[in-house]
């Protein structure tokens, strides 16, 4: 039999293991969960891909990032390794392709986003395939207490029993010590199995400066003349600032792009692959840039505006200098940093009100509730991603039960007459299928399928009737398509006390924003730091150090101290602007909170829906004001107008 190590060289052309990938890669082959918590660029994805080689059946990866699916399925593709991914970006081909691959147990390895496991699709096509292992990216995410909670990935543990999954690989780069335990809580992790390797990198030399916002500019062009020439990345809040600090350094005669979610899918990818190869040495990005992004001689990562917490700057500094040569990460700070910050962090807090009329809705909709979060974020104004959360919230509550996803419009287009496709049956799953085609209203080209009355005629279940659509697709006797897609849910608890109900959801949001609050104060506390940087970061994760030697406060730099924040006076003006708009706009502008939100350029489903509202010129027109401060003016301003 073929040991790890042998696989390693013969397979991925590594003649040794990194720390912990075989000490994380010999639990999974002994039948046992794991948890490998491994520094960015440190091997992680390398203990499932070996370790799905050596095991039978499939191994299915979870991934919030469609990019790094890509890219890893390439290079595992080039490897001669079976690997393929399920997701929206596929065509209806693509995707019968790929399902056809599952079935005939072809593949190795399959990557999904971790929705895709409430998908009755997927799920119809997945369930009985022996799964070996499930490995979860980014698996923080799960906990509450993480810095990029996401409510799908509480429902995880559940899919781990449903499909019976033989045992689980837990990866992050980013977990404290009590988001480590709720990992190996959430998937049975033995505390022996959970294989750290600590965070320290001691050719990482950390630097903080101080200063105004308006002096970074003059010390980024600064800090590149002086230092000799690397890839770098620049880390910005806003996409306008990753296009202004690369269109100051392109007039500064550097060749730098810049990177973020607003352009196009094909300019992101041109920039990334010229990066890359070094055509392009100086990336001006978001935070939409990095993940899976495995270049192993990033020299400098700058961070332009303060970061939002001690978990995404060790995710982002940990890009530079993967290749173990020395490599600088400096952060500038600005007190301006801190109101853009917790600015952001207010605003995706949902007001009282929006909660309120969110599980009105939902608890006067009876036993059965179909919905779709699209929807009800655009009904209550509250983004989708917490509405998500919101609805997580009210099944730990005990108060709903999640019934899946379904697709609410199903067709098909026969290849044959119904007769020439009834005949490639035996007489009782011809008469079965007679009866589903029965329950379709034909158009012209497409047949569409009643399921209600598909499931009654026929006396068999939804996921019955979806497999058998699916086997005459296999077949090429139909083409189907599946669209609108909603979420059921049970309501389990017939009297619900519901102002309770809206003050805990409330208090949950509440206490979240104090959590994200309190990763930009520490982060603040952080650029004032008098001993070793490098401890100060390792020691939120629990991993104190003796002083490094080699960062700027070890080498003797002065500590450094954020200028105060001073807000500038809110223009008088605005207040009875803000009241007049939203007399006009009442469904996105009539809270408080919600003007709060618009006068600082924050957008949300009410905003996006209003045609035109964002160019007003009121969207935006406050952004240095602090969140509470403008929300306590826009309060008292509803009182007085009211009174």
């Amino acid at each position: 039999m073929t040991t790890p190590a042998e696989l390693l060289k013969s397979r991925f052309s590594f003649d040794a293991f990194r720390p912990g990938q075989q000490e994380t890669i010999e639990i999974l082959l002994a039948g046992r969960s794991a948890a490998a918590i491994f520094p960015t660029g440190s091997g992680k994805s390398l203990c499932y891909q070996l370790t799905a080689l050596m095991l039978p059946g499939l191994t299915l990866v979870i991934s919030p990032l469609l990019a790094l699916m890509k890219d890893q399925i390439d290079s595992l593709q080039a490897r001669n390794i079976n690997a393929e991914r399920l997701d929206s970006s596929l065509t209806e081909e693509k995707y019968r392709d790929v399902s056809n691959a599952i079935r005939q147990g072809e593949l190795k390895m399959l990557f999904v986003s971790p929705e895709r496991l409430t998908n009755e699709r997927f799920l119809n096509l997945i369930r009985g395939q022996q799964i070996s292992l499930l490995a979860v990216d980014e698996a923080h995410c799960i906990s509450a207490w993480g810095h990029n909670f996401r409510p799908d990935y509480l429902k995880l543990a559940k899919a781990v029993e449903s499909l019976q999954v033989e045992r689980v690989l837990a990866l992050t780069a980013t977990a404290t010590p009590q988001v480590a335990d709720d990992m190996a809580q959430a998937f049975g992790i033995q505390p022996n199995d959970i294989i750290n390797t600590g965070f320290y990198r001691p050719n990482l030399e950390f630097r903080v400066t101080a200063c105004h916002g308006s002096e970074r500019d003059r010390l980024l062009l600064q800090r590149l003349n002086e230092r000799p020439a690397g890839p770098t990345i620049i880390y910005v809040h806003l996409q306008k600032d990753a296009e202004h600090t690369a269109h100051l350094l392109c007039q500064n005669g550097f060749n730098a792009a810049p990177y973020h979610a607003g352009l196009k899918t094909e300019q992101r990818t041109a920039t990334q692959e010229d990066f890359m190869e070094g055509r392009i040495p100086i990336i001006c990005a978001t935070i939409a840039f990095g993940m899976g992004v495995d270049k192993a001689d990033i020299r400098y990562v700058y961070h332009y505006h303060l970061a939002k917490g001690f978990e995404s700057y060790l995710q982002e500094t940990g890009r530079a200098g993967r290749d173990g040569a020395p490599a600088i990460c400096e952060l500038f700070a600005s007190p301006e940093d801190c109101t853009t910050l917790e600015n952001f962090v207010y605003g995706d807090t949902p007001d009282r009100s929006s909660i309120s009329s969110l599980v009105d809705e939902l608890l006067d909709a009876g036993n059965e509730i179909d919905i779709t979060a699209r929807e009800l974020a655009q009904s209550h104004d509250i983004r989708q991603l917490v509405v998500s959360t919101l609805l997580t919230h009210l099944e730990l509550f005990g108060i709903i039960q999640f019934d899946g996803y379904y697709y609410s419009d199903i067709r098909f287009e026969a290849h044959k007459t119904g007769a020439a496709i009834l005949a490639h049956y035996p007489q009782k799953q011809a008469a079965f299928l007679k009866k589903i085609f029965s329950c379709g209203q034909k158009a012209r080209k497409w047949i569409t399928l009643d399921m209600d009355a598909a499931i009654e005629r026929s006396g068999q279940s939804r996921a019955v009737i979806l497999r058998a659509l699916e086997s005459l697709q296999e077949k090429k006797l139909i083409t189907l398509q599946m669209s609108g897609y909603r979420q059921r849910f049970k309501r389990l608890q017939p009297d619900v006390d519901r102002a309770e109900c809206c003050r805990k959801l409330s208090e949950l949001f509440l206490r979240h924003e104090e959590l994200e609050i309190a990763r930009i104060d520490a982060m603040v506390a952080y650029t004032a730091e008098a001993t070793c940087l490098t401890n100060r970061l390792l020691d939120y994760f629990g991993e104190p150090i003796a002083p490094c030697g080699h960062c700027g406060i070890c080498k003797g730099e002065v500590p450094a101290t954020m200028p105060d924040r001073i807000a500038p006076p809110l223009d008088p003006s605005i207040l009875p602007a803000i009241a007049e708009l939203a007399m006009k706009h009442p469904e996105a502008l009539g809270q408080p909170r919600q003007q709060a939100r618009f006068l600082l350029g924050l957008t949300s489903p009410a905003i996006s829906a209003k045609r035109g509202l964002r160019g007003n010129p009121l969207f935006g027109s406050s952004t240095q004001q602090p969140f509470k401060n403008l929300l306590e003016q826009l309060e008292l301003n509803q009182v007085n107008r009211i009174s």
